[in-house]
């Protein structure tokens, strides 16, 4: 089936996200581990993403863990140096889509405020021609009622769908739905995946 829209997951794949890196360079690795082997900061944000308030469940796991307590709101306050840097070639990728006519969808696990602050730290989170984001939509990948209604509401089938996200699990949901898929691994194997479907020229994926 021919494509006729593109779907980028957002973390790692157009802004990096390595929440222990960040914690590495904040308090050592070996500090950094001994937190998140006693504190469920991932099961936190996985909250954040079903659409819970940001600050509140940081601050609140954060009281629930006093030894932790400065550590932890840093998932908060310093959030931007966690979702950081942005991925410039694949952000190319996705404006070459545009200019040639390509529909280009977010479909991404995000939290409402984190994702409004990304929005302005990375303008081109706002240029897709429909975002869906699993805060407003109460939903998380890879359950298969966020795909469901990304099919529902963004006008083309599921085979005409090319979709790359960097988790294996949420390209298999999508997959399973009859979605083509991409696996991210680097924007220059996307920008060559892109090529190969002639969805951009060598010379635009560049």
């Amino acid at each position: 089936m021919a494509i006729k829209a593109v779907v980028f997951d957002i973390g790692n794949v157009l802004i990096e996200w390595h929440p222990e890196r960040f914690y590495d360079a904040q308090i050592g690795p070996n500090r950094r581990r001994a937190l998140f082997a006693e504190v469920d900061l991932h099961g936190m944000n996985l909250n954040v993403d079903r659409g819970h308030d940001w600050r509140n469940s940081v601050y609140e796991l954060a009281e629930k863990h006093p030894e932790w307590q400065d550590e932890i709101r840093l998932w908060h306050d310093s959030w931007l140096q966690m979702a950081a840097p942005e991925i410039p070639h694949s952000t190319r990728l996705l404006r070459a889509l545009k200019a040639n006519g390509t529909p280009v969808f977010a479909l991404s696990n995000f939290g409402i405020g984190t994702f409004e602050l990304a929005c302005k730290a990375y303008p081109v989170l706002t240029e897709f021609d429909r975002s869906f984001v699993s805060g407003y939509m109460q939903v998380i990948k890879p359950d298969a009622e966020i795909y469901a209604r990304v099919e529902a509401d963004c006008g083309h089938q599921p085979a005409n769908l090319l979709f790359a996200d960097d988790r294996p699990e949420n390209i298999k949901a999508a997959a399973v739905r009859g979605w083509q898929t991409h696996l991210f691994t680097s924007p220059l194997d996307w920008a060559e995946r892109l090529v190969s479907e002639a969805l951009l020229t060598k010379e635009q994926a560049t």
